[in-house]
């Protein structure tokens, strides 16, 4: 354990965090997600929801400033008629640690192939539909 870190933020995950570089990429993914036959890295983080994943992430990690979507949710398919409140929640720990970014929707058959190419994949136990993310790491600015 570490002072001003979330438990959520284990070994494995501060790992690949630190090693990944600016415009890298990482999903966070619910617990549907074909994780394990997806690709690259793959860092489980069972019995945490993908909201708490986010939000760990996001107070060690910045998102690029240098591109128009670094934060990107799967849309919702035809038939759902209401938009999933996950993806309000994304948005609002979005802005509370990059208050000038928000969530970019992508379509399914756009969004699993960007999960899929990332730097690593997180793994959670999910159980909201929809509850996919891709984060797009930025850089930290001299002081």
């Amino acid at each position: 354990m570490l002072k001003g870190f979330s438990n959520l933020l284990t070994p494995q995950l501060l790992y690949v965090l630190q090693a990944m570089g600016h415009g890298d990429e990482i999903s966070i993914v619910d617990g549907n997600y074909p994780g394990e036959s997806a690709g690259p890295k793959l860092v489980r983080l069972d019995g945490h929801s993908a909201t708490d994943v986010l939000d760990a992430i996001l107070s060690v990690m910045p998102l690029d400033t240098f591109v128009k979507d670094p934060a990107v949710g799967m849309d919702v398919s035809a038939e759902v008629k209401e938009r999933p409140p996950i993806l309000a929640d994304f948005e609002a720990i979005i802005q509370r640690h990059e208050p000038d970014m928000g969530l970019t929707l992508v379509n399914k058959p756009d969004f699993y192939p960007r999960a899929n190419r990332a730097y690593a994949i997180v793994q959670t136990s999910e159980a909201r539909l929809y509850g996919n993310i891709v984060l797009k790491k930025g850089v930290i600015f001299p002081s």
